[in-house]
């Protein structure tokens, strides 16, 4: 599935011979490029159906419990054991000493992590919550639904001066803009970090180091494309605080689904076994080489419409050293982050206009005239933004 060529109104091709008509959008639908939803390893999946499935018997699961034995008693062993071997093939995180807390996907664990690392009472002063723009737009509407006397949403780390604790959220790659981030708060105040590692991942960018935090985040959506499955976990230093976390997921949701538990820990076995075991020399049936492939032809085609445009700017990446596949290689972030030339104030409308819906720049802190755009939707939604990308002109 590798795009080969691309001229405009010509339908694209595939190196596997499929070719995808750009008939198939209208030219009065819109191409929703605005939601985040990784169906872009659909193919992926498919050849590999057979070995990714499960069989769940009427009389399984049944219980609320996983492990008794486990600090997060709703985990069943063997996603435990799937995720700790996930990140020791990978490569991207430092597991040992630190305590792993499930959740129904990173957003529920956010507002868990919130709560752990808040104060215990209620205060006239809650603690502030903020993270460097552009920031992913949910962190606000995520902190601000609760209505939490314990915490508030404050807004951009750069910014902040206050005299007061805070908690800083660190997403590294980011979302919306792919850059790598580091803690930017300058204030002599006590502070607490919160990493959101959800796209630290090898087909979107270089593993060039093993992250080591007190607390980070990670999801199963954007690792392998299952969105669905609603798993994410977080590695915890701090003892207090992961009991804390699982204190809220019990209070939320009483724990987390066993049959998620149980697929994501077969998806991820079978990822696994591709690269410990060499189930297969071809490039193209392990996982995460066949990911960044397909990412970095999309980039490389996205690109292209862009400067045939000549309408937009985009967020240039480095090269670095990747240690998981042992060569130099650029980031392929999961969301393209487009600048408005100038003459063009407001992105998000103007990409209306060619019926292109997108996010724009003022949902991440940030002017209006930059927009996100999802870089891992279908085939077809693809091609078709590229199209019109393409024949975009300054009004």
């Amino acid at each position: 599935m590798v795009v080969s060529t691309f001229n405009g109104s010509t339908p694209l091709s595939y190196s596997n011979g499929t070719t995808i008509s750009l008939s198939t959008f209208s030219l009065n639908s819109f191409v929703n490029v605005e939601k985040g939803d990784p169906v872009a390893f659909r193919p992926y999946w498919e050849k590999v159906r057979g070995e990714c499935a499960v069989e769940i018997k009427g009389d399984e699961c049944m219980s609320y419990f996983g492990d008794t034995n486990n600090l997060c008693w709703y985990m069943v062993p063997q996603m435990r054991d799937a995720i700790l071997r996930l990140h020791n093939v990978v490569g991207n995180a430092v597991t040992k000493d630190k305590f792993l807390v499930l959740g129904t996907g990173s957003s529920q664990l956010y507002q868990a992590l919130l709560y752990a690392l808040s104060s215990s009472e209620p205060s006239d002063h809650p603690i502030n919550i903020v993270a460097a723009a552009p920031y992913y737009s949910e962190y606000k509407d995520a902190t601000d639904i609760l209505q939490s006397r314990l915490f508030q949403w404050t807004g951009d780390a750069v910014l902040y001066d206050k005299d007061e604790p805070y908690i800083e959220v660190v997403t590294s790659p980011n979302n919306p803009d792919g850059t790598l981030r580091i803690p930017v708060v300058n204030s002599g105040a006590r502070g607490k970090v919160i990493y959101d590692l959800a796209y630290y991942w090898p087909q979107y960018s270089p593993i060039n180091y093993e992250a080591d935090h007190d607390v980070m985040l990670f999801t199963f959506s954007k690792c392998t494309g299952h969105a669905g499955s609603r798993i994410g976990w977080a590695f915890v230093k701090d003892i207090e605080v992961a009991k804390k976390m699982i204190r809220f997921i019990h209070l939320n949701s009483i724990g987390v689904s066993k049959e998620s538990q149980i697929r994501a820990a077969k998806i991820i076995g079978v990822i696994c076994d591709g690269y410990q075991y060499l189930k297969s020399i071809e490039s193209d049936h392990l996982f995460f080489d066949y990911c960044k492939r397909l990412m970095k032809e999309r980039w490389e085609k996205f690109k292209g419409a862009i400067e045939q445009s000549k309408v937009f700017t985009l967020t240039k990446y480095p090269t670095s050293y990747c240690h998981f596949n042992k060569d130099l290689s650029e980031q392929y972030p999961a969301f393209a982050w487009l600048k408005c030339v100038e003459g063009i104030e407001d992105g998000e409308r103007y990409l209306e206009k060619l019926k292109i819906r997108t996010r724009g720049g003022e949902r991440f802190g940030v002017d209006a005239k930059y927009v996100r755009i999802s870089m891992i939707g279908t085939d077809d939604e693809f091609i078709e933004l590229c199209t019109r990308l393409s024949n975009a002109k300054i009004e």
